[in-house]
């Protein structure tokens, strides 16, 4: 490693308090939250729903829940899935996987049954972390996938187990009863689990290749990340205010917002979903300091109609990540608040994040540089093997301590990606003179849409089993709110009919809602390959002509109001 950061060109630009090379300690995550603990046990670690939680009350409330999951026959090396919205118990159970050197699997709550049952057939999950609104779905597949344990985050609403008549289910357990009972506080010390090199989370994503995978990352890649962005952020230790309003069962949110608040002793101000007003008002009564976001977070932001009856001054540094951030939306959200909005990137391959712009020097257009402790260069599309020069298009490669171990049971996928300790992202790139990288497209078809991944795929095949689909393609279409919205293409079958209103109802029902197209376009045929294969980027190009005719008509529009004035 230290090879392969030395005289890197980029080093001259990164800001005078970050280091070239950082020495990352032998550390789990549970031992990066113990040593948090033991240094400000009394300084706020959660705020959610107005209850704020200390570090010393979270550890208690991390060794009941750990306690409770052994006494299930939760062991080393068990996979458990968190499947719900984000919480201070979120982060609680987390942490209480950790402490008995299981993996988590990181799942999405919007999972539909399908979803979740693929997810954790594969991923071997042998419990589930959940909350009543999403038991019937789990109810549905808990037999097929073998689900030996489901613990529920039940509100003070839903009255306990009772309401539900699950009380005397032996499956079933009330993660609020058994946090706030001090019976477990009696028991025997659990023994120390777990060494930096082991797994520690499953992250599912689609890759290269739109299959979903899971990405082992190691306690070593997510401690190594952490501190990367630490040590980018040069914030204050036991005074940050970060705000948790990124999903936690995503990479993006599992580093920038947890394990980054962890590491510093800072406190993460918890929002389950993003509401504007909602997160405006957090915002204004919680004073951030860090807002770690997706652009169209940024945008929902400066385009409030009423942004300043609200008090977003405290927010000093922002990372955006997921989606090309608009020149435009960084300088007015600076202009807000303030602090200094920048771009960065990064993968589920590498925990995630590999290139940061500088904080105060950053360029507009580029993903940044690379990370301390990390290398990157761009290599031929041809064969993957030849280093290119500055300005030549190929694919971005990285490699670093927060690069993956591989993909769960896939060596074969592995192996294509993770070459010599290099990981081939996907993405096309270049990097200019300086060090500054570029992204210019993606290898394969993926849509980041409102910084969800969206694999077309998913998405035709569920268009395909409606009755009157002939033939379906998905693209990732340009939009100034969402990034890249999600349009189908749509081919009917001779003598049938089928409304756009009709096709959306048929999606609500089988996907996932960030899945569902927003735009939907019946056509008489697609275009396609010789052999037959449909021409997705065809379509992506014809939208972006209609784009720049609109474009042009406007400004003609706009010159003939000027001749005429």
């Amino acid at each position: 490693m230290e090879e392969s950061i030395v005289e890197r060109s980029w080093f001259r630009f990164y800001e005078p308090n970050v280091r070239k090379r950082l020495e990352i300690p032998e550390l789990t995550l549970m031992g990066m939250f113990k040593q948090t603990k033991l240094k400000f046990p009394d300084n706020p670690a959660l705020i959610f729903g107005g209850k704020t939680t200390t570090y010393a009350d979270m550890d208690i409330f991390i060794e009941r829940m750990a306690k409770m999951l052994k006494q299930r026959g939760v062991k080393k090396g068990d996979r458990i899935s968190i499947y719900m919205p984000n919480s201070a118990n979120w982060v609680i159970s987390f942490f209480a996987i950790q402490r008995l050197g299981a993996i988590v699997v990181q799942t999405n709550p919007l999972y539909v049954e399908s979803e979740l049952k693929a997810l954790l057939q594969d991923s071997g999950a042998m419990g589930i972390i959940s909350i009543p609104q999403l038991l019937p779905r789990i109810m549905k597949i808990q037999e097929e996938v073998g689900l030996e344990l489901i613990a529920l985050d039940f509100l003070k609403a839903f009255h306990g187990l009772g309401g539900l008549g699950l009380a005397d289910n032996p499956l079933y357990e009330d993660i609020e009863k058994q946090l706030s009972d001090p019976c477990w506080d009696e028991l025997e010390s659990l023994p120390w689990v777990g060494e930096t090199e082991d797994l520690a989370v499953l992250q599912y994503t689609g890759g290269t290749t739109g299959t979903a995978k899971g990405v082992m990352l190691t306690h070593h890649n997510l401690v190594a990340n952490a501190l990367q962005a630490w040590e980018w952020i040069d914030g204050q230790e036991g005074k940050e205010r970060v705000l948790t309003v990124l999903p936690l069962f995503h990479i993006y949110a599992l580093t920038a917002c947890m394990n980054f608040s962890v590491l510093s002793g800072g406190v993460m101000i918890i929002v389950p979903k993003f509401d504007i007003d909602i997160v405006l008002q957090h915002i204004n009564d919680y004073g951030p300091t860090f807002f770690p976001g997706a652009p169209t977070m940024y945008v929902a932001v400066i385009n409030h109609p009423r942004i300043k009856e609200y008090k977003v001054s405290s927010i000093r540094c922002c990372l955006s990540g997921s989606a090309p951030l608009p020149k435009e939306v960084a300088i007015r959200f600076g202009e807000l608040t303030g602090g200094r909005l920048v771009e960065a990137y990064g993968l589920s391959e590498a925990a995630p994040a590999t290139h940061l712009n500088p904080i105060f020097n950053s360029r507009v257009g580029s993903i940044g540089v690379p990370a301390p402790n990390t290398d990157s260069k761009i290599m031929d599309l041809e064969t993957g093997e030849q280093e290119l020069p500055p300005r030549e298009i190929g694919e971005l490669v990285v490699k670093g301590n927060q690069v993956m171990l591989g993909y769960w049971q896939r060596p074969d996928e592995t192996t294509d990606v993770l070459r010599d300790g290099w990981l081939y992202t996907g993405d096309i790139a270049y990097k200019d003179e300086d060090g500054f990288f570029y992204i210019v497209d993606r290898k394969k078809d993926m849509i980041i849409t409102g910084g969800y991944n969206v694999y077309p795929r998913d998405v035709e095949e569920v268009l395909y089993t409606h009755p009157a689909v002939r033939e379906a393609v998905c693209a990732g279409i340009t939009n100034p709110y969402w990034g890249e919205m999600v349009k189908a293409y749509i081919v009917i079958k001779e003598g049938l009919s089928v409304t756009e209103e009709e096709i959306l109802n048929y999606c609500k029902s089988k996907l996932a809602v960030f899945k569902i197209p927003k735009a939907i376009e019946f056509r008489e045929s697609l275009p396609k390959t010789a052999v037959g294969k449909v021409l997705r980027r065809f379509l992506v190009e014809e939208e972006r002509e209609k784009m720049r005719e609109k474009e042009m008509a406007e400004v003609t529009a706009q010159g003939e109001i000027a001749v005429s004035i």
